[in-house]
């Protein structure tokens, strides 16, 4: 096997990693507010702990990756994952959600050293016109596990879980405490089975053969955009970008992590709810292969990047203005919609910045931080009007990623290009 497609067979392992873990969340969202007895607006911390995590360690985990080495910088993003699922073990036993939060916080942390490294390598691994697909690639490797992920969870963790709320419900005391414990509990096998696995790939990637990005980086020479730049804040197309990850990040997550709580509000059992994540997942898993087949030989990725937020404004209008399965339907196929968004977003937004790519990618990666705003923005909305109407939060990010892929990733590039 060719290094590149070593690299990339290890980078697309990676992208399951993050696909199982970070959809993790559409499952303990619904499970920790019965456990812990939360607020709507309360079990959406569960999204933002692990969000916030991107704002809060992107810049350090850029020096940590200067210091180790993208490689070793990977094995210890896994290991730092491994200490987070472990939290979870004693975060059930005592039913503590701020525990819980604590966990998702370090998991999150694992998972900014992971991506900063892994999304700059399948960019820069090829033509930058053909980055969007190899991402949407990386998308296919993360789709699968992230509907996996949550059926296997969701199996588990929401069992009954309809019936055991009723049963806590009418209990008081210790019989509700004994009640809430035993399904607070049925979170340690499968976090202990995570952690177990999260440090033999760890070991695993430290003792590849998989090279530094080093050994891959542009030549400075070959970009004109960088030249006589002295600040990654004078690429105004990049900042732009981050802004519009961000509000993409935000309204992903919101599609896939409140589906399941949706489901539950418009009077379908939480047993069955529970796969709706996996439905979003699997849209998304389709508008991977369309992206995959389509660019760049019949559509580039800028133009299917203008056309994905239009679509996603028609399905979730279709969704405030229907009820029931057929509304939670239309949540699901922002999938297809949002499919496109971040692996298109990505080329564009580095395109250009020769020596300023790796800080770039750092910005790009705090902008995974909209998954922590906009999902607990959302569960305040819910909560002051409905879980249908808070969908509207997501109206202006779409129209936002819409100007992006219209001129917004041309912003400097173009004045540049004038010159």
């Amino acid at each position: 096997m060719k290094p590149a497609n070593r690299s990339i067979f290890i980078i697309g392992t990676l992208y399951f990693v993050f696909g199982f873990v970070t959809w993790l969340s559409s499952i303990l969202i619904p499970y920790l507010k019965i456990a812990c007895e939360l607020s709507t607006q309360a079990s959406y911390l569960a999204a933002s702990a692990f969000y916030i995590s991107y704002v809060v360690m992107a810049m350090p985990s850029a020096s940590v990756l200067k210091f180790t080495g993208y490689k070793k910088g990977m094995s210890l993003g896994l290991f730092i994952m491994a200490v987070g699922a472990a939290i979870f073990i004693p975060a059930a036993i005592y039913r503590l959600y701020s525990l819980f939060l604590t966990g998702l916080f370090v998991l999150g942390t694992g998972m900014t050293i992971l991506q900063t490294a892994a999304n700059p390598y399948v960019t820069i691994l090829g033509p930058i016109e053909n980055a969007a697909k190899r991402m949407s690639m990386m998308g296919i490797c993360n789709a699968i596990a992230s509907i996996i992920g949550p059926l296997l969870l969701g199996a588990t963790l929401l069992e009954n879980a309809d019936d055991i709320k009723m049963q806590a419900d009418k209990a008081s005391g210790l019989q509700k405490a004994e009640i809430l414990n035993n399904l607070s509990h049925r979170v340690i096998l499968p976090y202990s089975i995570i952690v177990a696995v999260l440090i033999v790939i760890a070991i695993l990637i430290f003792f590849s053969s998989i090279p530094d990005m080093e050994d891959y980086t542009e030549d400075e020479s070959s970009s004109v955009a960088h030249n006589n730049k002295t600040s990654i804040f004078q690429f105004p197309h990049l900042l732009i970008g981050v802004f519009a990850l961000f509000l993409y990040v935000g309204v992903e997550v919101i599609a896939g992590d409140t589906i399941v709580s949706y489901g539950s509000s418009q009077g379908i059992s939480l047993s069955n709810a529970k796969f709706f994540a996996g439905c979003t997942q699997f849209c998304m898993l389709v508008g991977y292969f369309i992206g995959i087949a389509v660019m760049p030989k019949y559509i580039s990725q800028q133009k299917l990047l203008t056309l994905s937020p239009l679509l996603g404004l028609i399905f979730v209008f279709l969704a405030l203005v229907t009820k029931g399965l057929v509304s939670v339907a239309f949540i699901a196929l922002l999938g297809i919609a949002n499919s496109a968004v971040w692996p298109a977003i990505w080329p564009l937004a580095i395109n250009g910045l020769g020596k300023f790519t790796k800080i770039g990618s750092s910005f790009l990666i705090i902008a995974i931080g909209g998954g922590a705003i906009l999902p607990l923005l959302y569960g305040r909305l819910a909560e002051a009007f409905s879980p249908q109407h808070a969908y509207w939060l997501v109206v202006p990010c779409y129209i936002f990623i819409w100007y992006y892929a219209q001129s917004g990733h041309k912003v400097g590039l173009e004045l540049k290009d004038n010159k």
